[in-house]
């Protein structure tokens, strides 16, 4: 056997070690239920997953262990999550730290914000919210114009984030700011780390179509953030945006092992309501398990690029357009099934699955807006992958 097949046949061993441990851990330890998040008693109940997650290794099996993680591979990292969303693994109140920021602190913070940052971060003892969105700068990030002025020591922060989720319950916000008015759009911004408890910073939350308390807005009036909360180079918050997005577009923000385990429920509701389903609710059930399942395979070739050093930055906004749709497909899917009986609720008396799948569906249909809207991203597909010209 080659060094190389033996190096291969190794790995399976490991992945296969890996997968092992982790379905029987989470077999045993993942909650039957949790209520929603968008409340203070849900989020406090999912913060308490997490930091059981993290007690056990589990919270972020590929980051470094220094910071709370395994060292595991990127494979197995995408093992974890198969494993975890077919447990029955709630969502991750823990995202906007750890799925988000913590990449662009990987590439391009300090060694101080890494080991202050990132342990906490893991452990839910300091929960994130992303400080992006503006009224009036959405999809255009770049037109951002809440401002921070430097001072001694530091930044003074003034302006309005909207639709920064969860901040209600969160403590801090990472965020672009504009620094250099003067400067072209892109080049004047700086990434910021400001704490949500900082004089001059007000939260605001309000609700979602579902009714959870899921986003707010954020006012500050003249925020003091020091230097050291500076992510990246003063200027350079473009660079730190982009890092954070590459990540939030793709495998990171949402893994395909969520959309295998909601295809599968989706196929086990068909068979339950197969007698009353009609033959376009069948193909719109086979057509969304086939769809997740091709998700996974892009996703594990993607994975296969990053391993061997390749760059796929691109390309995540084909993954984000693919997870964007399949959910709603998904979704939608479900609705055909379930007929009249989809627009019970939870808590209704017949509701199926607790009205868990119209829950669902209307938090998916925000899916192709937030992370980029697909029109943005069909245009960096059009323009970066298949070199079209632009209009």
């Amino acid at each position: 056997m080659s060094e190389a097949r033996a190096a291969t046949g190794d790995a399976a061993t490991d992945d296969a070690a890996f997968r092992a441990e982790a379905r029987a851990w989470l077999r045993a330890h993942v909650p039957r239920h949790l209520p929603p998040m968008g409340s203070p008693e849900g989020f406090a109940a999912h913060v308490a997953w997490e930091r059981a997650l993290f007690d056990a290794g589990w919270a972020v099996p590929a980051w470094p262990a220094r910071y709370g993680g395994r060292d595991a591979t990127i494979a197995q990292w995408l093992i974890f999550e198969e494993e975890y969303y077919a447990a029955g693994g709630p969502p991750h109140v823990t995202q906007n730290g750890v799925s988000l920021l913590a990449p662009a602190l990987f590439e391009l913070g300090t060694d101080e914000q890494k080991d202050r940052l990132l342990r906490p971060m893991a452990a839910a003892e300091v929960l994130w919210a992303q400080g992006w969105s503006e009224p009036g700068a959405g999809s255009d990030l770049a037109a951002v114009r809440s401002t921070a002025t430097r001072v001694d020591g530091g930044w003074r922060l003034h302006g309005q984030k909207t639709w920064s989720t969860r901040a209600s319950f969160c403590h801090a916000m990472h965020g672009l700011f504009r620094t250099d008015p003067d400067a072209p759009r892109h080049k004047g911004l700086t990434y910021f780390l400001v704490p949500l408890d900082a004089p001059g910073v007000r939260v605001s939350g309000f609700r979602r179509l579902d009714g959870d308390l899921d986003f707010a807005e954020v006012f500050l009036d003249d925020v003091f953030v020091p230097d050291r909360d500076v992510v990246g180079a003063v200027g350079g918050g473009w660079k730190v945006a982009m890092a954070t997005t590459g990540s939030e577009r793709g495998m990171i923000l949402r893994s395909p092992g969520r959309f295998l385990a909601a295809a599968q429920r989706l196929v086990e509701l068909y068979r339950r309501a197969r007698a009353t389903a009609s033959p376009l609710d069948r193909a719109a059930v086979a057509r969304a398990w086939m769809d997740a399942q091709a998700y996974q395979h892009y996703t594990w070739q993607q994975a296969g690029k990053l391993a061997a050093g390749q760059s796929v930055a691109a390309e995540s906004s084909v993954a984000k357009l693919a997870w964007s749709e399949l959910d709603v497909a998904i979704c939608d899917a479900a609705l055909g099934v379930l007929g009249p009986r989809a627009e019970l609720v939870e808590g209704a008396p017949d509701a199926v699955d607790d009205g868990a799948w119209i829950k669902a569906y209307q938090f998916a249909l925000a899916g192709p807006i937030y992370a980029g809207t697909n029109e943005i991203q069909l245009n960096v597909v059009a323009e970066r992958l298949l070199g079209l010209p632009r209009e």
